[in-house]
């Protein structure tokens, strides 16, 4: 457990220091080309901040939006404990979720409900996002893998008592 709660440290600090790179080096609505095959943009550098959810779904609900990632965290916490012992991949991908919560959640807290973005896909339209919300969306994918095809509860033979 204490190397899960150093990964989620160091994948908070580096969310954190990127988002803090992006606010000193870039004008609000500044973008930047990153990634480029060619005349083909495939990913810009775009500072916005989101003062919502996904898709700024919620906009302006800071409560709400402050409220349920500490209500996620707890039971992201509750699950690290109780299934992190007995499956390694599911505590590591629980911790990707965690350190991405607690990256966007430090944003709203003190950037005034605002969440800072910057990766910008431009091969097709999509939203603005950060590293934080990289960390949050593959560790929910992976743990949905998981429970998905993991058959250690189903594949266990059944005990004489259990019926």
């Amino acid at each position: 457990m204490i190397l899960a709660v150093a990964a989620i440290a160091l994948l908070v600090g580096a969310d954190q220091l990127i988002k803090y790179l992006v606010v000193r080096d870039f004008a609000l609505g500044e973008s930047r080309q990153f990634l480029h095959i060619g005349d083909t943009e495939l990913m810009n550098l775009t500072y916005v901040r989101n003062d919502g959810a996904a898709f700024s779904s919620m906009s302006g609900q800071r409560v709400i939006l402050i409220g349920l990632p500490l209500l996620l965290l707890g039971i992201c916490i509750w699950a690290m404990w109780k299934y992190g012992r007995t499956s390694p991949f599911l505590k590591w991908n629980i911790a990707l979720v965690m350190a991405g919560g607690i990256g966007n959640l430090i944003d709203r807290i003190f950037r005034g409900g605002d969440v800072v973005d910057y990766l910008d896909i431009r091969l097709f339209h999509f939203a603005v996002f950060n590293f934080a919300d990289c960390c949050i969306c593959i560790g929910v994918f992976l743990i949905l893998l998981y429970m998905l095809f993991d058959k250690s509860e189903t594949d266990r033979p059944k005990e004489q008592g259990d019926a």
